[in-house]
């Protein structure tokens, strides 16, 4: 009887400590692909940003733009007035007109000369045809005379064909200088380069705006303009992993200020070392559609250096790193008791790591700090999902 009592007793206690058990939360080793990487942090700039001059001198007339502005590529910005330069088409187009005038003139001075010149050469070609077949008829001095008609009237048409060539090139100038004040006169408007947002302005209606003569940045730009729907991050990659970037390889970029990861791609590099910092310039370019990133916010990009496919891992919390490619984890048994063991470990990502030898696939690990726990402690495993592994 006192055998059956203390029989009841154990199951009683043991329903006591499972009761009792703390819950804990444990993840599953799973099979996946690994890929480690190499964060760099670097700082957004436009994909490309100019000060906007005006190529020719004059007042601004009328402004379509301002600070923060979006514009688009051949969208007009600003109309200059310069009452000089509209002066001098209308002296261009004068002096076209005068040209054409002058052109029409020579032709038809050119007409009458052929017209003469055919008949002075015409009368003195037959006289001189009478002359050898019945000399009698004509007299030597008739045939003199038509002579020198007949001379006179080829100088007047050779000098009518220079006059008239003359003419041509007048013209072909006067309409040269029109097109050179027209196309000066289209540099009155304004209009933007390139899809792009105005990040400063330096001048507004009224202002003098010199013509521009050099990129220097100062009040002679009439703003500044900035490519942000497209933006690149310089990143110096050390040379130890330059040979495993590729360009259009796609990245993951972190934003700091936004707390969003955005993708980008390896667009460009420099195809050598800089021997004084052993890296390579490498530009990351990011697609900014909503204009959510602005230049200047800072960002981490990670470069995948190594991948190796359907292994074991487990998430970087699991797992306590006591060395160069060892570690120690709690396993959850059968029997819900905490089990130590010593692992192998091999690549990591910003995640997960890779367990060479120790585990088996769907294996228990207590996630979080092990510390609190004791090994052959009951438990109660409750499977989660950590964060940013959904």
């Amino acid at each position: 009887m006192g055998f059956i009592v203390g029989c009841g007793s154990s199951r009683k206690t043991a329903a006591d400590s499972a009761a009792n058990a703390p819950i804990v939360p444990v993840v599953k080793v799973e099979r996946k692909d690994v890929t480690s990487g190499l964060r760099i942090a670097s700082e957004f700039q436009p994909f490309q940003e100019i000060n906007v001059y005006a190529k020719v001198s004059g007042y601004i007339q009328k402004l379509y733009v301002d600070w923060g502005t979006h514009v688009r590529n051949g969208q007009l910005m600003a109309v200059l007035e310069i009452p000089e330069l509209e002066q001098q088409l209308q002296q261009d187009e004068a002096g076209v007109k005068k040209s054409e005038q002058d052109l029409e003139r020579a032709r038809e001075e050119l007409t009458r000369s052929e017209s003469a010149y055919n008949v002075a050469h015409l009368t003195y070609t037959r006289l001189a045809g009478v002359q050898k077949t019945r000399p009698e008829l004509v007299a030597q001095e008739e045939i003199d005379v038509a002579q020198g008609k007949d001379l006179e009237a080829s100088a007047n048409r050779s000098a009518a064909k220079d006059a008239l060539a003359a003419s041509e090139q007048e013209l072909a100038g006067a309409r040269a200088a029109l097109d050179k004040d027209r196309a000066l006169f289209a540099y009155s408007r304004i209009t933007a380069p390139f899809d792009g947002v105005v990040t400063e302005m330096n001048a507004y209606t009224g202002a003098l705006l010199p013509a521009g003569t050099s990129s220097n940045k100062g009040d002679s730009a009439l703003c500044h303009l900035s490519q942000n729907n497209l933006l690149r991050l310089v990143i110096p990659v050390p040379e130890r992993i330059v040979a495993d970037i590729h360009l259009g390889d796609s990245v993951n970029v972190h934003v700091t200020g936004l707390n969003d990861t955005f993708t980008g791609k390896i667009v460009r590099f420099s195809g050598s070392i800089d021997v004084d910092t052993r890296t390579m310039h490498t530009e990351v370019d990011v697609a900014n559609p909503r204009y959510e990133i602005v230049p200047g916010m800072y960002a981490t990009v990670d470069l995948p250096v190594n991948t190796v496919r359907g292994v074991l891992t487990v998430p970087v919390q699991a797992v306590e790193v006591s060395g160069e490619g060892r570690g120690h984890v709690l396993a959850v048994r059968s029997d819900h008791r905490l089990e130590p063991h010593d692992v192998t470990l091999g690549i990591e990502s910003a995640s997960e790591i890779e367990v060479v030898s120790g585990l088996k696939e769907n294996d228990l690990l207590v996630f979080g700090e092990q510390s609190q726990y004791k090994p052959g402690e009951l438990v109660k495993p409750q499977i989660i999902t950590p964060a940013g592994m959904e």
